[in-house]
């Protein structure tokens, strides 16, 4: 679907609009403010929910899925209809979703590091966002199939982790196939914000984010595993 924008707007190439920078500052606020409460709840008791909810992986993987979902559906439920308090409780959901995962992973990472890993994460996730976001404006094509192979990735990887609950080795393709589909969403939702023009600029942010913020947490994974084998 594409639709026209204004005069004044960049429409391709490596420019972005004015909507865009809306979009992308939006999804980046949102993203930081997430950070905050990783950092902030790495040493409260909820940093240890991972511990009981992942004892049977896929249980956690179910639960952050239903937590995402159900944030998504209440906050854009909340912004369609024009209700700050319902668009409010379903960002809450999603920052203590994310944060509260991320906070999990965090917490085996010695206080005195985590400002650490938590930079060279952000620094990681911008740079893989911005080579998503350049290839999907530097071509003219449709990418509305990604948000299908997207879906596939995550069901794959939903599968792989149920295998993996009774057969370790199987859980690597599950996170591997999982943050795939983080990627290719966030692929697709940066074409999005480049094609639909006149959808919703704050509906837009939110997908943005959840795709950013699922990228995140999976190279937070992979960073402080990194920082793990050096000490």
């Amino acid at each position: 679907m594409s639709a026209t924008g204004t005069p004044s707007e960049t429409r391709r190439g490596f420019g972005l609009s004015s909507r865009d920078a809306r979009v992308i500052g939006g999804a980046s606020l949102l993203l930081a403010i997430n950070v905050a409460v990783m950092y902030a709840l790495a040493t409260t008791p909820l940093a240890a929910l991972n511990d009981a909810l992942f004892s049977f992986p896929i249980v956690g993987a179910i639960a952050y899925g239903a937590a995402i979902m159900a944030g998504q559906l209440v906050a854009e439920r909340g912004v369609a209809g024009g209700d700050t308090g319902v668009a409010v409780l379903g960002m809450v959901i999603l920052q203590l979703a994310f944060g509260v995962f991320g906070a999990g992973v965090l917490r085996f990472v010695p206080r005195e590091s985590q400002l650490t890993v938590l930079a060279v994460t952000a620094v990681v996730v911008a740079v893989l966002t911005a080579v998503i976001a350049a290839y999907v404006y530097a071509r003219s094509s449709d990418f509305d199939h990604w948000g299908s192979y997207a879906n596939y990735a995550f069901i794959g990887g939903l599968v792989a982790i149920a295998v993996g609950t009774f057969y370790t080795p199987a859980l690597l393709a599950g996170f591997v196939l999982i943050f795939l589909g983080f990627l290719l969403r966030l692929g697709w939702e940066i074409w999005k914000v480049r094609d639909e023009r006149t959808a919703s600029v704050a509906l837009q942010t939110i997908g943005v984010y959840i795709a950013v913020a699922g990228v995140f947490v999976h190279v937070l994974q992979l960073v402080m595993r990194y920082f793990a084998s050096r000490g």
